[in-house]
């Protein structure tokens, strides 16, 4: 075991892990941050994506201890964050969601795909979203809730100088 310090949603955290404990399980069972999800524990389905460092990044694929001094953002730490908020509302009003499962890792991607560039058509979006894995609704909500918020936060966003 080792006891380590995670920067999660802002808050330092001292966990003691296994070593070979990886990051999506130990944001789950030692820290219950639930809105990380584990499908296939193998970095392809996007269950489990969080941000690292800024970055949308598989939690299954890290070691805990990999992540010490890193900062982490799961989904529960967006709930204050402007684009995460838009992309939520339009996700409810485009029907973009079924069971959930996916949708806290589809959110977190579509955030990072945002605040990256600005989609404008369903290929962009069907591309930056490829890595994530829906079984219930078919993607057409999705990438119309993602093409709304693009539209969206572009409008709202003051132009650079």
């Amino acid at each position: 075991m080792r006891t380590i310090t995670l920067s999660v949603n802002g808050e330092d955290l001292t966990v003691t892990v296994e070593p070979r404990e990886s990051l999506a399980d130990v944001l789950r069972e030692r820290l219950d941050l639930t809105g990380t999800h584990l499908g296939c524990e193998h970095g392809v389905c996007g269950a489990c994506t969080i941000e690292v460092d800024g970055k949308a990044t598989r939690a299954c694929l890290i070691l805990a201890v990999m992540a010490e001094g890193r900062r982490i953002t799961t989904i529960e730490g967006l709930r204050d964050d402007p684009v995460a908020a838009v992309l939520r509302r339009h996700f409810h009003e485009q029907h973009a969601l079924q069971c959930g499962f996916c949708t806290p890792g589809m959110l977190i991607m579509a955030r990072d795909l945002l605040n990256r560039s600005t989609p404008s058509s369903e290929k962009d979006v069907r591309e930056g979203l490829a890595g994530q894995m829906c079984r219930c609704t078919g993607y057409a909500g999705i990438v119309r809730a993602v093409l709304a918020a693009a539209d969206e936060t572009t409008s709202t966003r003051s132009p650079t100088p």
